[in-house]
């Protein structure tokens, strides 16, 4: 008979499995579930070294995976200047100047999370208006969106940018009237900055990782699928040296990249269940906030504004193909209509190939990361094609205004996993932190009631036949980043076989008044059979 490392009992635990879809106890060996079932059917399995835990009743679920998070820029987020969704321009000015005065003259300011459409007058700062808080340092902030940056002139000449600078292929300088950069720079050429920016060193993007860790495990995660460069993959793998690492990673590989990857033959999976390798990460189009999401009509207001193409389809195309072929499966970040058109017509040439090479679509899990806003001649191609709708519930809650404003009537397909969930697309559900908070339940809870903590826009929430069920949900946070991952058989679940990774929390989200989901307490989290936050 198998040695039981630890039973929990008296719990009213939702397994997301059909078989038992709720039970009372767990019987846990070497970081897996063993048994599952009532305590008189779990509790005589434990044996004399056994640690049994009593619930007390105490609502458990699955592990929560965060299936789109940028975990090294999330982890340094937490180490920069805070301007995060400042109300206005003075406020995030006041922080840098905060900063400032604490920081050696040419030294680098950063920080991240401003965005323009959250100031009264929406518009977008200059270099000028930091010049007068930070005169005698580089500074540079990053949008919300992760798809602008905003440099001061100190900034600005540490990367050589003048009025003669071209725009880089997929960017652009902003300039005033008479051709001078105005220091918001779009999309790639936000990279002629960061490449003057000295570089953390893996054992310090180790260091604050472990903090943000942390963070994360209090919130009921459990994984994450990453989407940063190879520098976050190094820092991982230190972690877990350190015998630090307690969140399991998925880390797909940008494009830059994907030449080595395929020198050196790594193929999606290639890993184990702390650390594996996902996907080739592509950027094909910007973001709604900088209004640089690639569209098929115009921006309202701005007729002549269509967005940025990042990668074009020829090329996106080649290196789908190319990686496909090699074993690796795409994820390819797409906002606007026009991207997600324009991938949807790339995954449909490559399913060719496969097909013809005698592979099931299940063999390469190929995902459209976001999913924004999608034309209604393409809103059944997802289904078709059986490509993975990896998208982010709180950028609904965040972005509705800015939809409305740009999108106008377009916005009824826009942020909407409804319309992809009712056609039977497989979701992934995630944050894109640090572009929003990564505490999962903040994710749920804008999935459910399409609202905003404050309550905006109503009671009913925006577009309320977008709102997903309890079920649906937290299956999206669980079973479809699992899927994502190709560990569906032993993770998203709690059965026996699967991973011991779960959360206990202070209600049960299946009964409780949807405006309680904010406030549900984390009171523990295990990651393989160990509690890495709290406990019973």
């Amino acid at each position: 008979m198998t040695v039981v490392d630890r039973v929990l009992h008296n719990g009213n635990i939702v397994t997301l499995d059909s078989r038992q879809p709720r039970v009372s106890a767990l019987a846990i060996t070497s970081g897996r579930i063993v048994a599952y079932g009532t305590d008189d059917e779990i509790l005589p399995l434990a044996g004399a070294g056994t640690i049994r835990e009593n619930l007390g009743g105490r609502f458990v679920i699955p592990g929560l995976i965060d299936a789109h998070i940028h975990w090294k820029l999330t982890a340094h987020a937490l180490h920069q200047v805070d301007v995060f969704e400042v109300p206005n321009k003075s406020i995030a000015l006041q922080r840098v100047a905060e900063r400032a005065a604490v920081t050696a003259p040419d030294e680098w300011i950063t920080g991240w999370g401003w965005t323009q459409d959250f100031w009264p007058d929406r518009a977008f700062p200059t270099a000028a208006d930091l010049d007068t808080v930070a005169p005698h340092n580089p500074v540079l902030l990053t949008a919300k969106s992760g798809h602008a940056a905003w440099a001061n002139s100190a900034a600005l000449r540490r990367a050589g940018i003048s009025a003669d600078t071209a725009d880089p292929d997929g960017g652009q300088l902003m300039r005033d009237a008479a051709g001078e950069p105005t220091g918001i720079l779009l999309e790639n050429a936000s990279g002629l900055v960061y490449s003057t920016i000295p570089i953390l060193t893996p054992e310090e993007i180790a260091d604050q990782m472990a903090v943000a860790q942390k963070l994360a495990l209090a919130s009921g995660m459990t994984g994450f699928h990453d989407f940063d460069g190879p520098d976050c993959l190094i820092a991982l793998q230190i972690l877990r040296e350190r015998g630090e690492l307690a969140l399991r990673a998925v880390k797909n590989i940008n494009k830059d990249w994907l030449p080595a990857a395929l020198t050196t033959g790594l193929r999606g999976g290639f890993g184990d269940d702390w650390i594996r390798i996902g996907g080739l990460k592509i950027f094909a189009d910007g973001a709604l906030g900088p209004r640089t999401a690639y569209m098929i009509d115009p921006y309202e207001g701005e007729p002549e504004n269509y967005g940025i193409c990042v990668v074009d389809k020829e090329e996106m195309m080649e290196l789908v193909s190319q990686g496909s072929a090699a074993g690796l499966p795409a994820t390819i970040h797409a906002i606007g209509d026009r991207a997600v058109h324009d991938v949807l017509d790339v995954y449909e040439a490559v399913r060719k190939e496969e097909a013809a090479r005698g592979e099931p679509t299940s063999a390469r899990r190929h995902r459209i990361e976001h999913v924004q806003i999608i034309h209604p001649d393409d809103a059944h191609r997802l289904a078709e094609l059986d490509i993975i709708a990896s998208m982010q519930p709180i950028h609904a809650t965040s972005d509705y205004q800015m939809a409305d404003r740009y999108w106008g009537k377009r916005s009824n397909l826009s942020y909407n996993i409804r319309v992809q969930l009712d056609q039977g697309v497989k979701i992934a559900l995630g944050s894109d932190s640090p572009v929003e908070p990564f505490e999962p339940l903040k994710g749920i809870f804008a999935a459910v009631t399409r609202r905003r903590p404050d309550g905006s826009p109503g009671v009913d929430g925006w577009y309320p036949e977008s709102r997903l069920t309890m079920d649906e949900a937290l299956r999206g946070f669980t079973i479809g980043p699992a899927y994502a991952a190709g560990m569906e058989n032993r993770q998203g679940k709690l059965a026996p076989g699967f991973l011991a990774d779960l959360v206990i929390l202070d209600r049960d989200l299946y009964k409780a008044p949807s405006d309680e989901i904010l406030d549900t307490e984390v009171l523990g989290t295990m990651v393989d059979g160990l509690w890495r936050f709290g406990g019973v």
